[in-house]
This record gives C-alpha cells, sequence and structure tokens, in this order.
C-alpha cells in the first residue's frame, strides 16, 4: 500500500492519528483501555481508607438500565464527580449526598422524566428527596472509618417518559406566529416528541438565533410555560416571543490592545455603522481581528439597548497575546522519511502587532534519480533543508495595508515516492503590500526574486528570476476547515522578464476556485467543487527550472497519487512536469451524527506541456471515500483514494489524514 502525501508534503501524521485516536477514545473507559502507561489510573478505585477521612465508592443503579440517564446522573452528582476527594467525617459526606437530590431530579427533567424518584443509601440507611435521615446516614458513613471504603449507592427510578402534547409559539399580542414568522423547522419540536427540559431549552436557543439572524439584535423568549400532565404523562409547552425591532450596527466601543495601537486592530473590524445587523457579522468580527498575530482574544459584547438612533452599540475586547513563541517538532513519513522542524516568532517586534518568524526545517531529500525510500542507503549527503524568514507589518498607519516580506533558503527534492523527480537549492525574496478592501477580498503586489539551480531529468538550470508577483484573494466561505456555504477564488500573475535581471523570460498563471452549497438547512448535506488552473509562458519547457512548472498528485490535488506524481514525462520515464496544470474535485459531505461524517469523493487532474491546458494528454482519475470526525477545532479527516489509472510506481490505494477539510 502507498500512504500518500497529505499537509506539507507529509504522507501520515503520527501525531494526527494519535490525536484523532484519543479523541474517538473520549469516554472514560475507552480512555483507560488506552492508557498505555498507567497515566491516568484507574477511575474506580475508591481512595485508601484512614482515620482523617471517610473514603467511599458510588454505584449507580438506574431501573431499566438506561446508559444516557446513567451519564446524566454521574455528570450531575457531586457524590460521584468529588469520590476522590473523601470527606473528613460521615456527616460531611451526608450533607454531600443531600446536595446531590436537586442536580439528579433536574437531570432526570432536563430528559423529559418528571415522575423521577431518587434515593441515596449505605447499607439500610437511606435517603430520599421526601426523607433526609443525615444523623442516620453519617453513622452508617462513620462505621467505615479506617476500616474499608463505605458502598454509596445512588438509586433512580425515572418513572414514565413524558411526551410534548402540544406547542404554541406566540407573540406578545398572544397570537401563535404563522409559518412565514417562524418556519417549523426552526421549533422542531412537535407532538410526541419526549418532553425533555433539555430539548426546550435548546428549542428556545434556536427561536432566538433564528430572529437574530432576521436582523433582530435584541430578540428574546419573553417566557416558556410548560404545564405537566402527571396523569396523562404529557406536558403542553407556549413560548412567548418578542422579536424585536429590526436593527443597524452602530457604534463600537474598542477596548485594548495595551501592548499596540488600537489602530491596527480596528483596521481589521469590517462593520460600519449603519449595516444591517446579523450574528455572523460578529462572528465573522471576531476571526479577522484574530488575525493579527500580537492578538490573544476577542470578545465583542452586543449591547442590551439600541442607541437614540436606533443601531446597536457594541463592545469589542481585545487580548494581548504572549509576544514571543518558540516550538518544534518532528515527524515520519512513510515515503519520505524523517523529518524535523524548530522556529521562533516575535509577534510584536517593534510594538506595532509586526511578526517576526525565523523557522528551520530538515528532511530527508534523496537525489532527484532515487525512487525509493531505503534507510540502509541513507546518506548525510540525502538531508534537505529549508531556512525561512517571515515579517508581517498590519495595517500600516491605520490603513487596511499590510506589509508582508519574506525570504527562504532551500534544498529538497520530490524523489522518492516511486518515480523520478527533480532536486533544487534556491534562495528567494519577496515584498509584497496588501490591500484589504473587507473580510472578504484582499489583493497584493510586490516584487520577487529568486536564484537557484534545479535537476532533473532534462538536465541542470541554472536560474535567476526578478519579476512582479500580483494576486487576489476571495472568500465567501462561513468556515475555514469545514466550510458549507459561499466560495473561495484566487488568482495570482507574475512576470519575470529578462529586462528585470531575468536569466529565463517567464510568466505565470495560477487559479483556483471552490464553491460549496447546503443541500438542506441544517447543512447536513453539501455539496463541494474545487477547479484549478494554471498557464506558463515565455520560455521553452526544458528552460524552465523544474520547481517552476506545473505538477499534480498527492493530498490537496488529485488524491490516490504521490505528491507530483502527475505530468509529462522525459527520459528513463521521469516526471518533468508541464507548463500548464489543471486539476478538479468533487464531494458530498454528509454528516451520518453530530460528530461523524462520510464523504464520497472524485478528483481528476493532470499536468501538460502546452502553454495552457488542452487536455491532449488525458486527466489522471481517482474515486474514494472520506471519514470525518467533527470536532470544536475543525474535521478530522481520514481518505481512502483509489487511482483509476495507476503508473509504474502507483499503488492502489492511499491513506490521507489530516485536520479539515480537503478543500
Amino acid at each position: 500500500m502507498v500512504v500518500s502525501r497529505v499537509l506539507d508534503r507529509v504522507k501520515m501524521r503520527f501525531v494526527v492519528a494519535l490525536a484523532a485516536a484519543m479523541i474517538a477514545c473520549s469516554d472514560g473507559n475507552s480512555v483507560q483501555a488506552f492508557d498505555f502507561f498507567a497515566l491516568w489510573g484507574s477511575d474506580e478505585n475508591p481512595p485508601p481508607v484512614s482515620r482523617t477521612a471517610i473514603s467511599y465508592a458510588v454505584t449507580v443503579d438506574i431501573e431499566g438500565g438506561d446508559g444516557a440517564l446513567k451519564t446524566a446522573v454521574t455528570d450531575a452528582s457531586s457524590l460521584y464527580t468529588l469520590r476522590k476527594d473523601p470527606p473528613p467525617d460521615g456527616d460531611a459526606l451526608a450533607r454531600r449526598a443531600e446536595s446531590d437530590f436537586g442536580p439528579i431530579i433536574d437531570a432526570m427533567w432536563g430528559a423529559g422524566y418528571y415522575d423521577a424518584t431518587v434515593t441515596i443509601s449505605i447499607d439500610r440507611a437511606s435517603m430520599s428527596i421526601l426523607s433526609t435521615d443525615i444523623a442516620g446516614f453519617a453513622r452508617a458513613a462513620e462505621s467505615y472509618r479506617n476500616r474499608a471504603a463505605a458502598p454509596v449507592s445512588i438509586n433512580v427510578n425515572p418513572g414514565q417518559l413524558f411526551s410534548v402534547r402540544s406547542i404554541r409559539v406566540i407573540g406578545a399580542d398572544r397570537a401563535e406566529l404563522s409559518e412565514a414568522e417562524l418556519p417549523a423547522r426552526i421549533v422542531r419540536l412537535k407532538p410526541g416528541d419526549p418532553a425533555a427540559a433539555a430539548d426546550l431549552r435548546a428549542a428556545q436557543a434556536r427561536i432566538v438565533d433564528y430572529f437574530r439572524t432576521e436582523g433582530r439584535p435584541l430578540a428574546k423568549v419573553a417566557s416558556v410555560a410548560p404545564v405537566v400532565d402527571h396523569a396523562a404523562h404529557v406536558m403542553d409547552v407556549t413560548f412567548t416571543v418578542d422579536p424585536g425591532p429590526i436593527a443597524p450596527f452602530g457604534q463600537a466601543t474598542m477596548n485594548g490592545p495595551k501592548d499596540f495601537d488600537p489602530a491596527i486592530a480596528r483596521s481589521f473590524l469590517y462593520i460600519y455603522s449603519g449595516e444591517p445587523y446579523s450574528p455572523q457579522a460578529i462572528e465573522d468580527a471576531r476571526n479577522t481581528i484574530r488575525q493579527i498575530p500580537a492578538v490573544g482574544g476577542v470578545r465583542i459584547t452586543e449591547g442590551t439597548s439600541l442607541d437614540a438612533y436606533g443601531r446597536l452599540p457594541y463592545t469589542v475586547d481585545v487580548e494581548d497575546r504572549l509576544p514571543y513563541a518558540v516550538g518544534a517538532s518532528a515527524k515520519y513519513s512513510t515515503t519520505n522519511g524523517p523529518a524535523g522542524q524548530v522556529y521562533w516568532e516575535d509577534r510584536n517586534v517593534f510594538g506595532g502587532a509586526e511578526r517576526l518568524r525565523l523557522q528551520a526545517d530538515v528532511f530527508y531529500a534523496p537525489p532527484w534519480y532515487v525512487t525509493s525510500q531505503d534507510i540502509r542507503s541513507y546518506s548525510i549527503d540525502d538531508i534537505g533543508w529549508r531556512f525561512s524568514a517571515s515579517f508581517l507589518k498590519p495595517a500600516l498607519w491605520g490603513t487596511p495595508n499590510d506589509l508582508l516580506v519574506d525570504a527562504l533558503g532551500e534544498r529538497m527534492s520530490t524523489s522518492g515516492a516511486g518515480f523520478l523527480g527533480y532536486e533544487v537549492e534556491d534562495a528567494d525574496a519577496t515584498a509584497v503590500l496588501r490591500h484589504r478592501f473587507g473580510q472578504n477580498f484582499w489583493v497584493q503586489a510586490g516584487i520577487e526574486a529568486q536564484t537557484g539551480v534545479a535537476t532533473d531529468a532534462l538536465g541542470r538550470v541554472n536560474y535567476t528570476l526578478v519579476g512582479v508577483p500580483i494576486s487576489a484573494n476571495y472568500d465567501t466561505t462561513d468556515s475555514k476547515l469545514d466550510p458549507t456555504r459561499g466560495v473561495r477564488m484566487n488568482a495570482s500573475v507574475a512576470g519575470y522578464p529578462t529586462a528585470l535581471g531575468s536569466t529565463v523570460d517567464l510568466v505565470q498563471g495560477k487559479a483556483r476556485a471552490s464553491a460549496y452549497y447546503s443541500l438542506d438547512p441544517d447543512s447536513r448535506f453539501v455539496l463541494a467543487g474545487l477547479v484549478g488552473l494554471g498557464a506558463m509562458g515565455g520560455a521553452d519547457l526544458a528552460d524552465i527550472p523544474a520547481n517552476w512548472r506545473f505538477y499534480a498528485g498527492g493530498g490537496g490535488s488529485v488524491r490516490g497519487y504521490a505528491y507530483d506524481e502527475l505530468g509529462p514525462t522525459g527520459p528513463f520515464g521521469a516526471v518533468i512536469g508541464g507548463r500548464s496544470l489543471f486539476q478538479a474535485s468533487a464531494e458530498l459531505r454528509v454528516r451520518v451524527t453530530d460528530t461523524i461524517g462520510i464523504v464520497p469523493f472524485f478528483d481528476a487532474g493532470n499536468a501538460f506541456a502546452t502553454s495552457f491546458p488542452n487536455f491532449s494528454a488525458p486527466l489522471a482519475t481517482a474515486v474514494g471515500v472520506g471519514l470525518r470526525y467533527y470536532t470544536a477545532i475543525g474535521p478530522i479527516r481520514a481518505d481512502v483514494a483509489f487511482p483509476l489509472d495507476r503508473h509504474p510506481g502507483t499503488g492502489p490505494v492511499a491513506i490521507y489524514v489530516s485536520i479539515g477539510q480537503a478543500f
């Protein structure tokens, strides 16, 4: 099996796989099973007995054996959560047990059991919500002092599950809201559903969120009136809603940051007074201000009332980030071998939120003609390296203009993946000025100079390129790692004429666009598509340095093939790259549950010897299916791809593991 690269030319990251396994094993028993080195110890063993404290063990018994209810009880019970912290005497243990009745009953109501009874006992000494014999319970606990762990038992009889009989959502005038005013899919409750208090709270939150997305920032549910019929085991519930007025944004008050000019943070705030209110604009504002490396956190607090002009004022609190960071990592790829990285970062170099990052990478970089990984043939000369420095000055003079300066020196190769690649040593420096038109659109232009030597099957090219790169980016997606709506478009063009000192006349253009469309309101079914194009002119293929040519294949291109495996071939069947590129991908992202998803996909692409894609060479294609585990930081993805046009050295299947969607 060939395991292909995922991100940053890495086929399989052990750390990501380990993280995924840890998340998958998030329940107590699974973590214990995953605890190879006994780091956590056993949660079920009570503390040792002693003369100074009452050690106890807790058992939770739910009549009917409902596992979900047992989890709700253990989460609510202080007896259970504090079982590793034994109280000093029996009376303290009895008081701890007494305090459990309210939270456990609330947990039962939250699940829809309004006739639940709870009994907590040690031997024959029992307490219930109607009978709390503190003294008897304390004596029973004291009898175990310095002898054994007191056997505390929590017994819950949930009774019959209550259901919803009727749901009404009314306005301040007591008239029911129509389907046009509030769609039923928002409330989501219907007669016959479990009358769980947690579901009522969730419905209340959805109602408020809906009206806020309609531009009503002061929307609220004025009251929730549940009427429980214990004899019939049903509930009638009435929500009284106050949508509030439609209002635009007002003035923003910014507090902080302390270590640099607040005007820099304000230049990343794209909410303007008078614009229609939307919760998405608030979330976008948080994310854009967080783009400043010197910002540690952003909190936006909306006003509780409108100003004199009927607008909503709000406050932006910006926290400073720690000014310095240092890090190191090591990884191993089955096709790329070992690699390591160290970096140092200053996030506020001159007191203006400037970021300076210095980074060094070392990795396996065999000669271009080596096609296999064999540690026995490893040589010190096979070490590749990359030293980079990047400088960012955001918001020049408080404007939406940023200065970016990057410098790079490297020795790397694309060999060792079952095909002949190339190797290169180069140095590159770039300085660009970026203008931000808004949170969705920026354009940048600057100057770039690169010199180096590239070697592949076509020979050795010593080159110098000096030119003017221009690029633009447009992004309306609702998430960076897991978009469900919107589009992303990026285009760049760069000319490197001999008039500026280049040894090769070269013009290169790139474009990439992806779109995302939700098939349902909850985004459980999302269509995602991507198209990428590249074109190059001004020089013959053999005169273009190998590292500037176009290639396809890999986790960010055509899955199922190794990184840079696809493209025109030359002597010895080596992939020599092309002057143009086409790639396309289509995915159907299906959420099976809130945390698990499956993604069938199709990829196609290739590089061409001509200046523009003419499809004279066939496209390489692949199909596959992915598994997604959705977390708070984004989905963890595992894709299995099957190449449909296998080349010599191409494996029958490729596996990719990373964080975030493929595109």
